[in-house]
C-alpha cells in the first residue's frame, strides 16, 4: 500500500464531500492476481498498486477513504473478448451498486455498430478506449463515425491520454488529437483521462483546455502539481473536470486530500478553487453526466 502524505491539510468539514472516482480498474477474482503482477511489471515500478485489483479490494478502499461511487473502466485488448468483458460489466452493475461498470470496445472490430448497440442493450453508460493497448491513433478520421455513433446512443467515451509507462514513445495520443475530436463531434460526453494528456500538460494548456471535452484527474497531483492543475482548471472550467485516481495505480485518498487542500481559506494567499468548484470536480460533474441522483 502506498503511504502518501497530502501536500496540505484539507479544509475542515469537507472530507465528507460527495466524491466519485471516475477512473478505476478491477478484474475478476480469478484474474486479478495475475493481472496486477503483469501490469505492475509493464508499468516498470512507476505506480505501486493500492489494492489487489479485485472488486472487494476497491470497495474496501472506497469505504476507508470516503469515495461514494467509482467508475470501473475495462480495456479490451483482443476483439474476441468483447462479449465476455461487457457481459461481466453488466452483471456487476446489478450486484455492486457502489461501482458503475463501463463497457469496452476495440477500434479494430469492424462490427462496431452492432457492438455499440449491444453495449447499449446491456445498460452500460460508457466505453473505455486505450490508444496504446489497442494500437490506434484517436484522431484517425476512419474512427470518427464510430465515435459519433457511440455518442449518439448516449454512451460516454473515455480515452486514455498521453504517456503510458508500458508503451514506447512516440505515444499514439496527444492533446492536439483530442482537441480535433472535440471540435469534430456533434455532441455527447468525451473524457480525456490523465488531465487531458499524461505528461503532456504543457500541450494540454496550449491546445486542449477550453475545448468541449471533459478531463479526469487520474495520474495525480504528485505528477502535474497544484499550480499546473489550477491553471488548467481555470482555463478549462471546473464544470468539465472529473475527480479520478486510476486505482489500483493511484491512491484516491491522496488525490482527494490534495483536491480539498485547494479550497479557499482565511489563510489563502494563492490561487484557489471555490467550494462549489471543488464539489463539481469531486462528484457533482460525474453525477450529472452519469445521470444519477444523490
Amino acid at each position: 500500500m502506498n503511504t502518501y502524505i497530502p501536500m496540505e491539510k484539507p479544509v475542515s468539514g469537507m472530507n465528507s464531500i460527495f466524491t466519485v472516482d471516475f477512473h478505476t480498474h478491477v478484474f475478476p477474482d480469478t484474474l486479478a492476481e495475475r493481472a496486477i503482477k503483469t501490469l505492475s511489471k509493464n508499468l516498470k515500478g512507476l505506480y505501486t498498486p493500492v489494492s489487489d485489483g479485485t472488486i472487494q479490494g476497491l470497495l474496501k478502499n472506497m469505504k476507508t477513504w470516503g469515495i461514494n461511487l467509482s467508475v470501473a473502466l475495462p480495456v479490451i485488448t483482443n476483439p474476441e473478448h468483447f462479449k465476455t468483458v461487457n457481459e461481466f460489466a453488466a452483471a456487476q452493475n446489478q450486484l455492486v451498486p457502489e461501482i458503475e461498470f463501463f463497457g469496452g470496445l476495440h477500434p479494430a472490430d469492424n462490427k462496431w455498430k452492432e457492438n455499440i448497440n449491444f453495449i447499449v442493450s446491456l445498460g452500460l453508460k460508457g466505453i473505455k478506449l486505450h490508444p496504446e493497448y489497442q494500437n490506434f491513433k484517436p484522431a484517425d478520421k476512419l474512427l470518427f463515425p464510430m465515435y459519433d455513433y457511440a455518442l449518439s446512443k448516449g454512451l460516454i467515451i473515455v480515452f486514455h491520454a498521453g504517456f503510458d509507462p508500458g508503451a514506447k514513445p512516440p505515444y499514439k495520443s496527444n492533446p492536439e488529437q483530442f482537441a480535433e475530436i472535440a471540435d469534430a463531434m456533434k455532441g455527447g460526453i468525451i473524457v480525456a483521462a490523465h488531465l487531458g494528456g499524461n505528461m503532456q500538460w504543457d500541450e494540454v494548456e496550449k491546445h486542449l483546455a477550453g475545448k468541449n471535452i471533459y478531463m479526469d484527474t487520474s495520474t495525480g497531483f504528485k505528477f502535474y502539481g497544484k499550480e499546473r492543475f489550477l491553471r488548467i482548471v481555470k482555463k478549462h472550467g471546473a464544470g468539465k473536470i472529473l475527480f479520478a485516481s486510476d486505482s489500483p495505480w493511484g491512491n484516491a485518498n491522496f488525490e482527494k486530500q490534495n483536491l480539498l487542500s485547494l479550497a479557499e481559506t482565511k489563510e489563502t494567499d494563492t490561487d484557489f478553487l471555490s467550494e462549489d468548484e471543488i464539489k463539481c470536480i469531486a462528484g457533482m460533474n460525474a453525477a450529472r453526466i452519469l445521470k444519477i441522483k444523490i
